[in-house]
């Protein structure tokens, strides 16, 4: 049977469908017609600036970090640069086989591999790490000739930091390292234009000056612009700043002097701080043990930094800025000045001294070595009476004894430009409330005063906060803010911007009572506990050794008992000044359980002074005995200071002559009964 269609109705649907269609593709059009309008009108120059980025690479270029020098102009940090070779994870495709595959090429060992590792785990997967750093000559040229098995591998020319000395100076100096993700957080709160700064840097100071003055020493990055092709390539360089150098800091400190120094702790442990009483200039800046910080610049391998970490003798700790100790018999001359400023006692009056104080039904005691009998201000000093300043700590109370002191500078952070000070403990009633949280700890009691008087009991202060006490008492209430760095020198203008100690507001002390003091802080030179340390010296000093206990020792125990253990041997320590006139050096220094003052810390200050004001370097044999806490005055001929070759340097000229050594001053009248004590 035929079907017959009916066209009109097939006609109409076919142009129905024609019409859709039609809408259809000028809706299409439409479509591209407004795309196009968007990407070529609205968003012209968000894409006309994108594309210029993809043709366009800026590459930071990290400047060279600024170099440390000491005030004769000793370089203690610079740079250097060397072939590294590194690799970016996310375009290595297997790491394992690539750094098995180089290993063949160039020796990587275990410890490469580990730091490596440690290294993916602080960064992102597209940063390029170093697998090798140091690459000779030779490496360069094997990985060279077979770099196209190893994509995501590539060779760079960096700087690298470098401590020439080694570890002499360490603690202060400090280091640099890698950038961690902690400081990358801490980052991402500086400035736009500190952040702008660091593009490209991936190593910062962590310690010490390196630390303290990153922002100088850093410099500012420069870039270039690099067209490249769309496959990456580099076509031409379009623009090109070139980058500012860090500044170079120029310290305080002779090197040689500090070297000295650390040479005459050997392997004993402890701190010395040398200062300029007249300007806050820090002469020394002594922490021992020392440690390389070579070791760090590459990121340390775990042998040792295991060594280092758990090392029971604390390589890492900065003694001098972190180590807090009860200052012992160093503490007496301040005492005796706190009495005299409060009025509390005058010089002349006489304290009977037996030897034994009793207070509150405990007896507080005397070493054996000292003498008893009647004692003013002067022969308490020059004997280190025990008893005096029991009986003098119980008439002022603690309260007043922190009010007199705090002005010093203890118990509170000096402010030297260095991070990581801490405060140590200058005790009060409001201190022990604060301290402690019991409250039944944070009472006061009435007997825990006395031992403050002889610089015990909850006493601990830095040999920092020491050296500036006696910084202070020395230029008769002079008050610095003690710094390390003295100039800071522009290499590209060749400017260089003095930087001075913070002058405090001075402490109203008067000069007859600073007379008292130095009177009898010279007695102790003459006729005292360090006599025979300072005999035949060429100059006048003013000191007061010291003997603190390391451990407390229970009731009933005696010192024998406990010293035969290294580690709870009383510490030994030495505050001075000098001239004793006129000073222009005050230290601090101790040596961990070493024992009496006299003779572990006495001899070393004064290898110290005469160094500074003789301008002697001790002999060799005199080094040797003082190294093992057996000397007393120097011995032998003394040397040149040009005799001293630092490491890694031979012995040169000279630094600029030592100041003349003044005319001793008269000697005190002897004391009719010295309490001589070692």
């Amino acid at each position: 049977m035929t079907v017959l269609k009916n066209l009109e109705q097939e006609l109409s649907r076919f142009r129905l469908r024609v019409l859709a269609a039609a809408v259809f593709v000028l809706f299409c059009f439409g479509l591209l017609v407004a795309r196009l309008v968007y990407l070529q009108v609205l968003q012209h120059d968000n894409l006309a600036e994108r594309a210029e980025s993809n043709r366009v690479t800026v590459v930071p270029i990290v400047p060279n970090r600024g170099l440390i020098k000491d005030r004769n102009g000793i370089v203690l940090a610079s740079n250097y640069s060397a072939y590294t070779l590194e690799i970016t994870p996310s375009k290595a495709g297997n790491l394992e086989a690539t750094i098995d595959a180089l290993s063949q090429v160039v020796e990587i060992q275990a410890r490469d591999r580990r730091r490596f590792k440690r290294l993916m785990d602080e960064s992102k997967n597209f940063e390029s790490l170093p697998i090798r750093t140091k690459l000779s000559d030779e490496e360069v040229a094997r990985f060279t000739a077979q770099r196209y098995r190893f994509p995501g591998v590539e060779i760079k020319a960096r700087l690298f930091r470098h401590y020439p000395l080694g570890e002499v100076g360490s603690h202060l100096i400090g280091y640099i390292g890698r950038i961690n993700q902690a400081e990358k957080k801490a980052m991402d709160e500086w400035d736009e234009e500190d952040i702008a700064n660091y593009r490209g840097t991936e190593y910062i100071g962590k310690l010490g000056l390196e630390q303290a003055y990153e922002r100088e020493l850093h410099g500012i990055t420069g870039f270039e612009q690099v067209e490249t092709s769309a496959g990456g390539r580099a076509v031409r360089r379009l623009a090109h700043k070139p980058p500012t150098p860090g500044n170079t800091l120029v310290l305080s400190i002779d090197i040689r002097l500090q070297a000295l120094v650390e040479e005459l702790y050997k392997d004993r442990r402890g701190a010395l701080v040398a200062l300029d009483p007249r300007n806050g200039e820090v002469l020394a800046f002594v922490s021992k043990p020392t440690f390389d910080p070579n070791l760090f610049v590459d990121g340390i391998d775990v042998e040792n930094w295991r060594e280092l970490n758990e090392n029971p003798d604390k390589p890492l700790l900065n003694r001098a800025l972190r180590g807090t100790y009860p200052p012992g018999s160093t503490y007496k001359p301040l005492m005796a000045m706190a009495a005299l400023t409060s009025g509390k006692r005058a010089p002349g009056t006489v304290i009977m001294d037996n030897l034994t104080f009793n207070f509150g039904g405990r007896t507080f005691g005397s070493p054996e070595t000292d003498r008893p009998g009647p004692k003013d201000m002067r022969l308490a000093i020059v004997g280190s009476s025990n008893v005096y300043f029991y009986t003098l700590a119980n008439e002022m109370g603690v309260d007043l004894i922190h009010d007199e002191l705090a002005p010093f500078g203890l118990g509170e952070r000096t402010g030297i430009d260095l991070q990581g000070e801490v405060t140590g403990d200058l005790p009060s009633t409001d201190w022990k409330r604060k301290k402690f949280r019991r409250p039944e700890q944070q009472r006061w009691y009435a007997g825990e005063t006395i031992s403050l008087g002889i610089g015990q009991g909850y006493n601990n202060f830095t040999m920092l906060q020491l050296a500036q006490s006696y910084a202070v008492l020395a230029s008769g209430g002079q008050r610095f803010r003690p710094r390390l760095v003295r100039e800071i020198e522009d290499v590209v203008r060749h400017e260089r911007r003095h930087i001075s100690s913070d002058a405090l507001s001075p402490l109203p002390l008067r000069p007859q009572d600073v007379t008292v003091i130095r009177d009898a802080m010279f007695g102790v030179t003459q006729e005292g506990t360090s006599r025979l340390v300072f005999a035949g010296a060429p100059y006048t000093s003013g000191g007061k050794t010291g003997t603190a206990q390391a451990v407390g020792l229970r009731a009933g125990e005696k010192y024998k008992d406990v010293k035969a253990d290294e580690r709870k041997r009383d510490h030994s320590l030495y505050v001075a000044f000098a001239p004793a006139q006129q000073p222009t050096i005050a230290l601090a220094l101790i040596v961990e359980n070493a024992g009496w003052g006299s003779a572990a810390a006495a001899p070393i200050a004064r290898r110290v002074f005469d160094f500074v004001l003789a301008g002697q370097l001790p002999s060799e044999e005199d080094i040797a005995l003082t190294q093992q806490g057996r000397s007393m005055a120097p011995i032998g001929v003394p040397r040149p200071i040009s005799a001293l070759a630092l490491p890694g340097m031979a012995a040169s000229a000279p630094p600029p002559a030592a100041a003349s050594a003044p005319a001793p001053a008269p000697a005190a009248a002897a004391s009719s009964a010295p309490g001589v004590r070692p």
